[in-house]
């Protein structure tokens, strides 16, 4: 195992699958001469020149469609987006031809393309570039969502959508997580989307997350164990196809839950996750399913704001108090 940061661990995976396979190509908007907004893409011009790795203007439904058109004829496209919120203007090809095509051709119109780029909040940078968008797509039958909070689980999940998904694949990164770091093994390895992964084992509780928000679960849990609470952390890793059945096994020994998302609340992944579960498993809750999000509201640019707007580990540890009915 080695040590290396988020950004380092896509851009091996992209890297390793490119070598492999002629048929995958990366494009996006400067991701070629500039290494990627980001840097997730540095040094890949280099090695698989301007065929393979390709600078687009910034017209994200325009390059969507030559990304969703290529992978309807056989290649296998990572289309880069600088933020999931540019990419609203490309749904029309990433819902209407994307997900649909291998339905309405009867099963003879594949479509394994990858879309992937920076997604939620990463500081102070307004409304407009703040949102998480993985309840939106994850809403759509014949796509798959991807939201990681490890470095190795970003290689493992991305080589596995590059290499073997025939669907397209919603690709989510974290921009403030891009210098994160993590072990990542030496040799080479695939993590199947649809499966939840326990980063923590505990008995009292069972708190839910994904992505960034991952921090603040984990962080949650640690001050929760220093008042004597031992919490289960789960890291859903994939939105969809969502593994609730890891999350019910793990309230069945626990008997409580607690969901902490990016997501607004309507309609969000929490929701989905609260449905579930209460069916499945009314009969083991001993308190209702609890969920923090972010603010019912657009994210603002000012920073006492933006903190009121997302999760933190104080509202979590609360809430975790609260199912457990603490006294305050």
């Amino acid at each position: 195992m080695r040590q290396i940061a988020f950004r380092e661990a896509i851009r091996e995976a992209m890297n390793e699958e490119m070598r492999r396979d002629d048929r995958v190509f990366l494009m996006g908007e400067e991701v070629a001469e500039y290494n990627g907004a980001y840097k997730v893409s540095q040094g890949m011009l280099a090695e698989f020149g301007p065929k393979r790795v390709i600078d687009t203007p910034i017209a994200e439904l325009g390059f969507t469609a030559i990304g969703v058109g290529a992978a309807q004829n056989g290649l296998r496209p990572i289309v880069e987006y600088m933020t999931w919120n540019f990419a609203v203007l490309a749904l029309d090809q990433i819902l209407n031809t994307g997900s649909k095509m291998l339905a309405m051709s009867g099963g003879q119109l594949g479509c394994p393309i990858v879309f992937r780029g920076g997604n939620g909040s990463a500081g102070q940078l307004g409304a407009q570039h703040s949102t998480a968008f993985e309840s939106y797509y994850a809403n759509i039958p014949g796509i798959k969502v991807v939201s990681p909070s490890t470095p190795y689980d970003a290689k493992g999940l991305l080589k596995q959508a590059i290499r073997y998904e025939e669907d397209p694949v919603i690709y989510m990164e974290s921009e403030v997580m891009y210098g994160d770091k993590g072990e990542v093994p030496e040799e080479e390895y695939y993590i199947p989307l649809g499966k939840a992964d326990v980063k923590k084992q505990g008995r009292d509780v069972t708190i839910v997350s994904y992505n960034k928000m991952m921090k603040v679960a984990l962080s949650a849990a640690a001050e929760l164990e220093k008042e004597g609470v031992s919490a289960e952390v789960i890291d859903l890793r994939t939105i969809r196809p969502l593994d609730w059945q890891t999350i019910l096994d793990s309230v069945k020994k626990t008997n409580r839950l607690v969901i902490v998302e990016e997501q607004w609340p309507m309609c969000s992944v929490s929701s989905e996750i609260s449905y579930r579960i209460q069916k499945e498993g009314f009969d083991y809750l001993d308190a209702p399913i609890r969920r923090i999000t972010s603010a019912d509201a657009p994210m603002h640019y000012a920073p006492n704001l933006a903190a009121a707007y997302l999760p933190d580990v104080p509202r979590t540890v609360k809430l975790v108090k609260e199912v457990m009915y603490m006294k305050k």
